[in-house]
């Protein structure tokens, strides 16, 4: 062995040492973590593992957790935030849309329009974060402990789309106030429903479309009603990881560093796996390859320039207006300054 090669290992040696020594430093702790939802790749392959091993084997048995995705809890995700300001649990994930109706600051960083891909979507997110954190202490008394998304949030529909002009008259499942604004500009009519509902509702005929992530809707079945799938990302699904002010602040600062320092590694992991799943969820609904099974079938549309354009208008002339009528004045000039300088775009 080479003396570079002996110097690498021992170098290796000390900082899995030093890792193993804060773990058995850490006082034994119990939490209870409320997950995103449980159906997607994202809970499977990531949250759930990182919550119910990882923490707990990298902490050296210290740290105990009691985790249930909010959907197994049988919660449709509204609740998440009151029942993390409750204190039933000490840390959550949620989706920032189901909560636009009590806080509609909560959609600042996921507008329906606002960001054309998902780099541009992440520094938003990055730059809001300060302004939702405190607005978030303040209504709910939780506290940001990482940002995330799911894939590209795209339509689904029983019939032929061409396009944005072809919403006119349809009935689409949408997830928070924006995507409403935004369906309603098209001239369609937004309905709100449950994620576990959908199938049902498409496969029946209840509603014409629906909106979700690329892969959500492929895991979900969606493609047994609907058969044209359009690409436009529309937003994000944009969520946060959030713990109980009250009871983050009792535990040692030993372990809320150790919980922060983990959970980051595993959100990078989160980003780059939503990356990833962008172009797999568009593949696994069409015509595939797919590594999750076989090929939906659906029929792919890609949006022309005419369409990208139609998005923006579609954000300045509706989505941001009526956001700004809901949020106040405070709130967008908390985004004009952030967010709004990430997008060289100001609300008036």
């Amino acid at each position: 062995m080479t003396g570079k090669a002996i110097a690498a290992g021992a170098g290796l040696c000390l900082v899995l040492a030093a890792g193993a020594a804060v773990a058995r430093d850490l006082p034994k702790t119990d939490i209870t973590v409320i997950g995103n939802l449980g159906i997607t790749t994202q809970s499977r392959q990531i949250e759930a593992p990182f919550w119910t091993k990882e923490l707990p084997e990298a902490s050296g048995g210290a740290i105990s957790v009691n985790f249930k995705p909010w959907n197994e809890l049988g919660l449709k995700g509204p609740e998440v935030f009151r029942i993390l300001s409750r204190g039933q649990a000490l840390i959550a994930t949620a989706q920032l849309g189901h909560h636009a109706g009590d806080a509609p600051i909560n959609d600042g960083t996921d507008l329906a329009g606002l960001s054309p891909d998902m780099a541009t979507f992440r520094k938003v997110s990055e730059a809001f974060r300060p302004a939702l954190n405190d607005a978030l202490n303040k209504k709910f008394g939780i506290e940001i402990l990482t940002m995330q998304s799911f894939q590209s949030q795209i339509l689904y529909c029983r019939s032929e789309i061409k396009g944005l002009a072809d919403l006119k008259g349809k009935r689409i499942r949408t997830s928070g106030a924006s995507q409403g604004d935004f369906v309603s500009y098209f001239g369609g009519s937004p309905v709100d429903m449950a994620f576990g509902e959908v199938q049902q509702a498409l496969a029946q005929g209840t509603i014409d479309c629906a909106i979700t992530g690329t892969l959500g809707g492929y895991s979900a079945k969606w493609n047994e009603g609907a058969r044209y799938l359009y690409t436009l990302p529309i937003n994000y699904g944009a969520g946060v990881t959030a713990a109980n002010i009250g009871g983050w602040k009792k535990l040692p600062d030993s372990v809320q560093t150790f919980i922060t320092t983990e959970l980051a590694k595993a959100n990078e992991r989160m980003w780059q796996l939503n990356m990833d799943e962008d172009a797999m969820g568009i593949a696994c609904n069409t015509t595939g390859p797919c590594p999750l099974g076989e090929p939906a079938g659906m029929t792919r549309v890609d949006p022309g320039p005419e369409d990208e354009a139609l998005r923006r208008k579609a954000l300045v002339e509706a989505v941001l207006p009526k956001w700004a009528a809901r949020c106040g004045a405070d709130c967008v000039a908390d985004w004009n300054a952030t967010v709004g300088k990430v997008v060289d775009m100001q609300i008036k």
